[in-house]
């Protein structure tokens, strides 16, 4: 008997309660609730992450959604803003347009030629004028130094003098920037 006392015991086997069933509570010195409470505090902290968790992942996929919508939003501003910037550009152009149909009228049945030279002159002023009102400025180049970074070289030629050497000699096609920004470069001939 003692013999099947000790594998009993080994067995994890309560002998005690002589019915032969595991002791639940191994350890003697808490009591038999203590156990089956730390049980249940792990879930309950189990379920405030798991609250946390989805929580965040909500915070996370709101953010996405919203920085998706932004990027939308902001490239539709942008090509729009694109649209009407051509638009206020045409419009304020139009009337350089009559101006210079009108002109074109008056060329024909014109039998005075400086009044159609002061014609075509107060065209092109305007439309100088109308295209600096919107930031347009021409490039000043000539017996400037060559720079790569504005002028496209069309040729070299030999410098008429001495100071002249690498500097611009003729301009072939005025370079412009708009709003002080380089829209064209200009095509230059450069002394050597």
């Amino acid at each position: 008997m003692t013999e099947n006392k000790n594998d009993m015991q080994t067995n994890g086997q309560d002998t005690e309660n002589g019915k032969g069933m595991p002791d639940i509570n191994a350890d003697e010195n808490l009591g038999g609730t203590t156990n089956l409470n730390d049980a249940l505090a792990d879930e309950s902290e189990l379920d405030k992450k798991q609250q946390e968790l989805n929580e965040m992942r909500d915070k996370y996929l709101r953010l996405v959604a919203e920085f998706d919508n932004f990027k939308k939003r902001t490239a539709k501003e942008r090509i729009e803003l694109m649209q009407t910037a051509n638009k206020e550009v045409i419009i304020s152009l139009l009337d350089v347009l009559d101006d210079s149909e009108r002109a074109t009228k008056q060329i024909e049945s014109a039998a005075d030629i400086n009044a159609v030279k002061d014609g075509v002159a107060l065209v092109f002023n305007k439309l100088k004028s109308t295209l600096q009102a919107k930031g347009l400025k021409p490039m000043d180049s000539l017996h400037t130094e060559f720079n790569p970074d504005l002028h496209d070289a069309i040729t070299e030629i030999p410098a008429p003098s001495e100071d002249l050497k690498g500097k611009v000699i003729d301009d072939m096609q005025k370079g412009y920037y708009l709003n002080d920004k380089l829209i064209r470069h200009a095509k230059v001939i450069v002394g050597k």
